[in-house]
């Protein structure tokens, strides 16, 4: 398998976030990219260093505005006087449709829906070689190989077209989709984090030439808290080409098996002829924000039955966060999904 990663995507090190209005260390840490490079090369995989393919496949997502502003807002919040090291909002719109600010206050609220995506000195860096890193995956499996897997960090899911949020910034999955459908192909996100993709179904919940299915925790009381929900089948021409699968917190192995038997049904009645697996490994029983009870064994048999799909994959990391048992829990998903 194909493996991609480039040194930059450690440049962003955030040190905000506020969980139940208490502001502690962010986990979304770059240590998480040593200990998941140790567990795929447990799994033998090799790394290579992304191709730079420039802002066009990024801006296919996102728009000017916002990669202006994710380019720039760090250098201009930073003059403001008093302002913290990192950008962090502090006000936000009551609307997407609202007037655009001039300010680095108000567009920060305006383009980062939470306070755990703070943006510092190096994270466009990081951002922008961790969405170069999944577009360089997408060329591996265009070009023939089997699958690939792209260590995307910052991690992508939470990401819309014009806003951050949930230690994410750039859509790395949905920029790798779009990048497939532009080749002529037609694929399927698949995601197994933990947390529901909401940017990801916000960015193509109104399309029909990409399937998003995602298994996560019921978001009832598990962030994103507003998206996720069962009854979320898509918009207009995306009516039916969105499908959740929202689950009780703690499910455990066997009970994970039936949601993934159901999303991968929906990927094949769709004709995938590609997949974009978002992979979240915060499923895990020991993970820190404790959303699910899956085994490191268990993240095997999930890609097991994956691979059993037998369509090209394009691997995309998402969540998953420091615990003795990070990187152990990718040798098993990637030596569950090679050797199926």
């Amino acid at each position: 398998m194909k493996a991609i990663f480039d040194d930059r995507q450690r440049a962003h090190d955030p040190k905000h976030f506020m969980s139940n209005g208490r502001v502690s260390a962010n986990p979304e840490q770059p240590q998480r990219a040593a200990e998941l490079i140790r567990g795929a090369r447990a799994a033998n995989l090799a790394f290579s260093a992304p191709t730079d393919h420039g802002l066009g496949p990024i801006a296919e997502i996102h728009s000017p505005e916002y990669l202006a502003f994710l380019k720039t807002i760090h250098g201009r919040w930073i003059r403001t006087e008093n302002a913290s090291d990192e950008v962090i909002p502090n006000i936000h719109p009551d609307r997407r449709t609202a007037s655009y600010p001039s300010s680095a206050a108000g567009q920060a609220g305006f383009h980062q829906a939470d306070t755990s995506c703070p943006i510092a000195a190096g994270t466009w860096e990081s951002a922008y070689w961790s969405a170069q890193t999944a577009l360089s995956a997408v060329d591996g499996v265009l070009s023939g190989e089997a699958s690939a897997y792209a260590l995307c960090r910052p991690p992508g899911h939470h990401a819309f077209g014009d806003l951050a949020g949930g230690f994410c910034f750039l859509n790395n999955s949905a920029i790798a989709a779009q990048a497939l459908v532009r080749a002529g192909r037609r694929p399927a996100i698949l995601d197994v984090d933990v947390h529901h993709g909401n940017g990801t179904q916000g960015i193509f919940y109104q399309r029909r030439d990409v399937l998003t299915v995602s298994i996560h925790a019921d978001p009832a009381r598990f962030y994103p808290f507003f998206w996720g929900h069962a009854e979320e089948r898509g918009e207009g021409e995306g009516r039916g080409y969105n499908l959740n699968l929202p689950l009780p917190r703690g499910t455990n192995d066997a009970d994970y098996m039936v949601a993934l038997d159901i999303a991968l049904d929906r990927v094949r009645d769709f004709g995938a002829d590609v997949l974009v697996l978002a992979l979240g490994l915060d499923a895990h029983e020991n993970d820190p924000f404790h959303g699910f009870g899956v085994t490191t064994a268990g993240f095997g048999h999930i890609a097991a039955a994956i691979s059993r799909l037998d369509v090209p994959a394009v691997i995309v990391q998402e969540g998953g966060y420091l615990s003795a048992d990070l990187g152990d829990n990718l040798t098993s998903f990637l030596n569950g999904y090679q050797t199926r």
